[in-house]
């Protein structure tokens, strides 16, 4: 189709030249009429065609154009990427936890939301679209939901669309009291536990900052990617009851909720939710706080009543 096309251009620059100039009675030869016209030099010389451009009237044609229909191999259909799916598997660990490992490949560095009993959570999928976690359970039969940020076309037409749905039972269940506080974005939010009498700084106050040498019964475990934008976060305190060869303490876990005011929270209104597990089920309780204006910032709010202390039995 190239060589034709350029041999069509040659030959049309070729015709032209007598036929164009010949019409208007400039060039060298005989009209139609038979007369002689005279000879200009300058237009008797053949025309310099140059920059042609060669095109084509299918742009999609390809070097198997050229075979013989019957000769031609039979087009294949292009598979949809599975690898742009997520996939999720989850193994039970002792404490009533859950190993995750979530698989995206071409999904590197993206945003996904983790779902688990009414917990919600934003991370971030390595560079690989590979991440493994450790969640707290919150059900004896715990299933986790990952949502992707984003789904392509080759995705919405699949069935992991909307992720992966993941299920494993956990058998220790039952021996973990656990209790959750989640929001979304840089609110400022901790969550306190003082077990059995313990005041701040002792041993038995556990919270994300506690010095790494104080003892506790219990743990807190913080989820979420703090640096995405308005990322959904979570801290969870887990007290496991008959671990150990040794009886636990009894008595009551005084639970309590402090808000740090910032720069960032201060003069807003600010929200969290609290889960916590009861017989088997999962209660809530939304909290909405009008923060101080800017000239608190630095101090903390302390809430004493947005979660129920655990009341530990002894046994």
């Amino acid at each position: 189709m190239s060589a034709a096309t350029a041999a069509c251009a040659l030959g049309i620059g070729f015709f032209m030249q007598p036929t164009t100039f010949g019409s208007a009675g400039l060039a060298g030869g005989s009209d139609q009429a038979g007369l002689q016209l005279p000879q200009d030099p300058e237009l008797a010389r053949p025309i310099a065609i140059e920059k042609i451009t060669l095109t084509s009237a299918n742009p999609g044609l390809s070097e198997d154009d050229d075979i013989p229909p019957t000769q031609r191999q039979p087009a294949q259909r292009q598979s949809p990427v599975a690898a742009c799916g997520v996939t999720a598997s989850a193994t039970a660990l002792p404490g009533a936890l859950v190993a995750l490992q979530i698989s995206a490949p071409c999904r590197g560095n993206e945003r996904i939301t983790l779902h688990h009993q009414g917990m919600m959570v934003t991370e971030t999928l390595g560079p690989d679209g590979q991440l493994d976690l450790v969640i707290p359970a919150l059900s004896s039969t715990a299933t986790f939901i990952i949502a992707p940020a984003t789904l392509t076309p080759t995705d919405a037409a699949a069935t992991a669309a909307v992720g992966a749905v993941v299920q494993v039972a956990v058998p220790d269940m039952a021996e973990v009291d656990r209790v959750v506080l989640q929001w979304s974005g840089n609110s400022g939010f901790e969550i306190h536990a003082r077990e059995f009498g313990a005041q701040y700084g002792e041993n038995g106050h556990v919270w994300h900052g506690a010095d790494p040498s104080q003892k506790a019964a219990g743990k807190l475990m913080q989820l979420g990617d703090a640096t995405q934008l308005v990322p959904r976060l979570a801290e969870i305190y887990s007290f496991q009851r008959n671990q150990g060869e040794a009886p636990p303490a009894a008595g009551d876990i005084e639970i309590s909720v402090e808000a740090e005011i910032t720069e960032i929270n201060c003069g807003r209104e600010i929200a969290a939710q609290s889960l916590r597990v009861v017989a088997g089920r999962v209660q809530t309780r939304d909290l909405v706080l009008n923060m101080p204006d800017c000239t608190a910032s630095g101090d903390f709010l302390v809430l004493n009543n947005l979660v129920e202390n655990l009341k530990i039995a002894a046994r």
